[in-house]
């Protein structure tokens, strides 16, 4: 079986930009059901993910994301503005998926950051669940995470992939 691939806008495909992060995991004891209100839901996101916070919605929107909805939150110490671009929640034989845009300063200047950040969640054969998240960053503060070491964004995704399973771990155990 291929397993299925981000699906990148125009200027964000990785290698034609400053700097880009991907992060996979795939385990056998959860379902794309079981993982997707925990990225669904970005109000979750600080409850599982430490380097998440002060999510809000703009126009009404939310609590789940939708296509063109505009929402706010705090990572990697930017605030970032942040729009969705793609959503498909899971069903069965197809893989879930969500992306926003996310912007942090104005445009022009040195402190802008543009980023496309996708998500993709996909049951595989066997009973297994495969995540995969990948980001890519365009401006000077991305060309500057890309030259730290360790790279915090690789660190910060895989935390976050290992504390949504934690969190989707937890609400599958009887209370």
């Amino acid at each position: 079986m291929q397993q299925n691939a981000i699906i990148w806008p125009e200027g964000f495909l990785p290698g034609f930009t400053e700097n880009f992060a991907s992060n996979e995991v795939i385990v056998s004891d959860l379902s794309a059901a079981e993982i997707w209100p925990f990225l669904s839901l970005p109000a979750r996101w600080p409850t599982y993910y430490a380097n998440s916070a002060n999510v809000r919605f703009y126009d009404g929107k939310g609590p789940e994301l939708g296509v063109g909805d505009r929402f706010y939150f705090e990572t990697f110490g930017f605030p970032v503005e942040a729009q969705c671009t793609e959503y498909v929640p899971p069903t069965e034989g197809h893989a879930a998926r969500v992306a926003w845009h996310g912007w942090a300063g104005n445009p022009g200047a040195d402190d802008r950051l543009d980023v496309h950040h996708a998500w993709l969640v996909e049951d595989l054969a066997g009973g297994r669940v495969r995540i995969l998240t990948q980001e890519t960053q365009k401006g000077k503060p991305a060309e500057a995470l890309k030259n730290t070491k360790p790279n915090p964004m690789i660190n910060g995704h895989q935390d976050w992939l290992e504390g949504m399973l934690t969190a989707a771990r937890a609400a599958k155990q009887p209370k």
